[in-house]
């Protein structure tokens, strides 16, 4: 049975990626799609402290980090949409 669940994260993990890869052109689908594999791995965190007993402490510090990771995400989205009106990659110079 828990076979079962442990397949189903990483089949959610795999469709996070894919998504990932496929969405390569607006900001914000990126964000969502990692925000995605972020929750994944939160699931599959609790799910193993669950498992083994253990505490559930490294669990709260996972969730603080993936917070702060979204935060930067969207303060980045939100400059790129007031420099350039969109969330486009193409219009972005990196030179």
């Amino acid at each position: 049975m828990n076979f079962n669940f442990v397949n189903l994260f990483f089949i959610l993990y795999f469709m996070g990626l894919m998504s990932l890869c496929f969405n390569r052109f607006h900001l914000l689908m990126l964000l969502l799609s990692l925000e995605f594999i972020v929750l994944v791995l939160y699931m599959l965190i609790i799910f193993y402290l669950n498992l083994y007993e253990k505490e559930l402490f490294f669990s709260m510090m996972f969730l603080s980090f993936s917070v702060c990771e979204g935060v930067l995400g969207l303060s980045i989205l939100i400059s790129m949409v007031r420099m350039n009106g969109n969330d486009y990659f193409q219009v972005l110079n990196f030179l």
